[in-house]
């Protein structure tokens, strides 16, 4: 039988079918590879899949043989993983836009897939001030010494100087490329780039060969958001990138940090505003670490899996509809509205079977519309 691993790929190259829908061909079929050779008319079950895009699915299965195309595929990018695999990293599984194939060059360290060794993003301006550059430096290497992982984006300024404070102190730091993890963007972070590969980790959604193009680092903010425990900005105007991946991480549950800086500094302002709406504020190193262990440490030892079949042998003998509900929760807090989406019911069909589940004493609810699994 043909790995699942092949139909998240081939899937992933038809347009218009992104993470959220094939969130739910999965949950409708069971497997990405039933809701392959399902008759086109079947997938019309499936919210979002309406005339066109079961067009544009029947010509790519068209064209498409999975294992073919996994072969070929592979030559070039011998390197990815898809959500099928077990070293997927686990935080990117719980977020509903992940990314369907993760391309990756360097040194694999399991303990961060497995959400057991902590990720950090650092992120902000490519034009920050010395202050900024400073105290990127020094927080990073903070972090790096106490045995975090630095994740950022490998872009000038702010991602730059993270991402040296890190390997600078011998820490271990990832970077999340919005090209092909084969090219390297800017140029003149080439040298960089070479002692990331050696020491951490780069890694893309983007096939080799993919070079820069705008649209796809915002896109790529919601990977370091998604993988990270925890997300600090460092400076950011009011209209940035960092500022993205803040409410990103925010969206997923994720805590965020602050550098406090000047009002008359233009790329502070965005900071400011992020502490106006919540944030947590940095008022040194070692008060930063103080929060950071004050996360929960994950349960590592039940093993996240986006198989429904799999979920379905630890669950109760529940109704479908709390059953339903009760497989897209794990130990994390989850949003309200991301159950909603994730289950592909009803408002108050999920509000319903949330009550039942917290009166089964199954999950717990917290502050905030937050679930989680108990």
């Amino acid at each position: 039988m043909l790995d699942e691993r092949a139909y998240w790929l081939v899937w992933s190259q038809i347009a218009g079918v992104g993470p959220i829908l094939l969130r739910r061909l999965q949950q409708h079929f069971g497997t990405l590879g039933e809701a392959w050779v399902t008759p086109a008319k079947a997938l019309r079950d499936v919210e979002g899949f309406g005339v066109r895009l079961v067009e544009a699915v029947e010509q790519g299965r068209s064209q498409l043989d999975p294992a073919e195309f996994l072969e070929q595929h592979s030559t070039k990018n011998p390197y990815f993983w898809t959500p099928a695999d077990e070293d997927y990293p686990r935080l990117l599984v719980e977020i509903p836009s992940l990314p369907p194939l993760l391309y990756y060059r360097g040194q694999v360290l399991l303990q961060e897939n497995q959400g057991i060794k902590p990720l950090v993003g650092i992120v902000g301006t490519r034009d920050p001030s010395e202050y900024g550059k400073r105290w990127t430096r020094k927080i990073s290497a903070a972090l790096a010494a106490h045995g975090f992982t630095v994740v950022s984006g490998m872009a000038a300024g702010i991602d730059t100087e993270a991402h040296r404070g890190c390997l600078d102190a011998g820490g271990r730091t990832l970077a999340v490329l919005g090209t092909g993890v084969d090219l390297i963007y800017p140029p003149r972070n080439q040298r960089l780039y070479e002692e990331i590969v050696e020491q951490g980790l780069v890694i893309s959604e983007y096939p080799a060969g993919t070079g820069p193009n705008r649209v796809h680092f915002p896109q790529r903010n919601r990977i370091i958001a998604g993988l990270c425990r925890a997300v600090v900005v460092m400076e950011a105007p009011t209209k940035s990138g960092a500022l993205i991946t803040a409410y990103q991480a925010n969206e997923f549950c994720r805590d965020v940090y602050v550098l406090p800086g000047s009002l008359d500094n233009p790329n502070a302002i965005g900071c400011l505003g992020l502490l106006s709406r919540g944030a947590h504020v940095i008022l040194s190193e070692g008060h930063l670490l103080e929060m950071l262990g004050a996360i929960p440490q994950l349960d590592t030892e039940k093993k996240v899996s986006l198989s429904v079949q799999e979920q379905s042998k630890s669950i109760p003998n529940l109704e479908p509809e709390l059953a339903q509900v009760l497989q897209v929760l794990t130990s994390e807090a989850t949003l309200f509205d991301v159950i909603v989406q994730r289950s592909g019911l009803a408002t108050w069909q999920v509000s319903s079977a949330l009550l039942q589940l917290e009166m089964q004493g199954l999950i717990s609810q917290l502050p905030g519309m937050l679930y989680r699994r108990v």
